[in-house]
């Protein structure tokens, strides 16, 4: 059965690969690990997410880099494989450059572009309002669960985000959105047109 899919928010995070400039001092009793404080970064790294925040599911993919060729390739995975049963995706971006569409003509062309853009509808934050997405919380829970520590390499990021996608997943934790449109015209009104206040 077809079905129009919406609130599948797309964000992005770089992560600094770091190694241990110098061997650890082992652990002895009564006293725990100790780590020097310097590191080395060898690559860095990023990572798309996106997130269906009313059905709990989260979608990830490390890459080498965070540019127009990575968000067209994640978004396409997210069309072609993980939603290709849908009609239509609603998707919730930020104003990275990236997601515009004179980014996908770049990568895919014109003709590609139009495909893609007869099933997908990008919704963009405005400017300021990242904290809009979603997939923000999404990414601020994985950089407390997984990311809080050295991870020297992007075959272990790459490892390590997918077991954190396994367990959110199995957990099926959704995120309950309570800010509506009137608390936004409340709030935000004075920085927006008129012509969006309900």
């Amino acid at each position: 059965m077809e079905r129009d899919r919406t609130g599948d928010c797309v964000d992005e995070k770089s992560k600094p690969s770091l190694l241990d400039s110098r061997a650890h001092l082992p652990m002895v009793p009564g006293t725990p690990l100790r780590r020097d404080y310097e590191c080395v970064r060898t690559e860095t790294c990023n990572v798309f997410v996106a997130v269906e925040p009313l059905g709990g599911r989260r979608i990830t993919q490390v890459t080498d880099r965070q540019g127009k060729a990575e968000f067209v390739a994640f978004a396409q995975h997210l069309i072609d494989a993980v939603y290709r049963s849908a009609r239509r995706i609603h998707l919730v971006v930020d104003n990275l450059s990236a997601c515009f569409r004179s980014c996908l003509v770049d990568t895919l062309g014109e003709p590609a572009t139009r495909k893609v853009l007869r099933r997908v509808v990008f919704h963009y934050t405005p400017k300021h309002g990242i904290w809009l997405n979603m997939a923000e919380i999404e990414i601020a829970t994985l950089g407390r669960q997984c990311l809080n520590r050295r991870i020297g390499d992007q075959k272990l990021l790459a490892c390590e985000v997918a077991a954190w996608q396994r367990r959110r997943g199995s957990d099926n934790r959704t995120i309950r959105w309570t800010f509506i449109r009137q608390d936004a015209d409340r709030k935000l009104g004075r920085h927006y047109v008129s012509d969006l206040t309900c």
